[in-house]
């Protein structure tokens, strides 16, 4: 049977794509981090920056965990979101700045301090039954959205127009929340290049991070039904990969995304 066949020819790639090709990905930031606290914080940074070219990411994200020192959570925890806005005044990822990422420290600050960590937070609004993280996704993002934002943005209330909504995207809106579920793929997994640390949410409820590269190879290889990128899709993709791995359904990810850069032509065509 052709699942087969593609179980058996995923399995080989996610083994071989191991350590060696983490670099130049963003999680190569997480995992050079030995704390599970301080690997959790960079972690959520490295995935909300990870939009626009490797180049650029790696700049930009290397400039917010240098700010935050050698102990992020830590650091977080005496954090000044304010006097962070200034030091990261010329910071410029695309189109957020300084302040959405100021912001966005300061609301990790803060699920740290109500709740002891990113992953406590998000588990106060996961249902362990669910089918997939979707409904905790869009609980995540609203509860975070209405954290003290400590008046960067010059209202009490979180402005519609703050860049720091970015990071924050939900099923809601129909996003695939590419960024939210890469987090949640290196917290949550427990095998390959990914970190693990989370036990509040099971790997066969998460979602595939959905970007352009892992899209085109989804597609070349039947595996979505869909043709634009959105929650839909993301759901689609995971379906499919759940009849390859029930318990583990995204851990083909970081092969798939290998795949989509245009490195391996020849193995895609031997997928399809």
């Amino acid at each position: 049977m052709r699942i087969d066949r593609l179980r058996e020819r995923l399995d080989g790639l996610y083994a071989h794509y191991d350590h060696r090709f983490v670099d130049p990905d963003p999680l190569r930031f997480a995992r050079a981090q030995r704390d599970p606290a301080d690997q959790e914080v960079v972690g959520f940074v490295a995935a909300a920056l990870a939009y626009g070219n490797v180049r650029q990411i790696r700049r930009s994200i290397a400039v917010v965990v240098d700010a935050l020192g050698e102990r992020p959570a830590r650091a977080l925890d005496r954090l000044d979101a304010r006097r962070m806005a200034l030091r990261l005044a010329a910071f410029k990822h695309r189109f957020n700045d300084g302040r959405d990422v100021a912001c966005l420290l300061r609301f990790v600050a803060r699920m740290r301090q109500t709740h002891g960590s990113i992953e406590a937070f998000f588990a106060q609004g996961h249902d362990k039954g669910a089918e997939h993280v979707g409904p905790s996704l869009v609980s995540f993002a609203e509860r975070a959205l209405a954290l003290d934002h400590a008046g960067l943005y010059g209202e009490r209330a979180l402005p519609a127009r703050a860049g720091v909504r970015f990071f924050f995207s939900s099923p809601a809106d129909g996003s695939a929340c590419k960024r939210l579920n890469l987090f949640l793929r290196w917290m949550v997994r427990r095998g390959g290049v990914d970190l693990g640390v989370w036990r509040a949410v099971e790997p066969r409820a998460l979602v595939i991070p959905l970007d352009a590269h892992v899209q085109a190879v989804a597609r070349r290889l039947g595996l979505t039904r869909y043709r634009s990128p959105g929650w839909p899709m993301a759901l689609d993709i995971t379906k499919r990969l759940r009849k390859l791995d029930p318990l583990d359904p995204v851990k083909y990810d970081f092969a798939l995304f290998q795949l989509g850069l245009g490195r391996e032509d020849a193995q895609i065509r031997s997928l399809a």
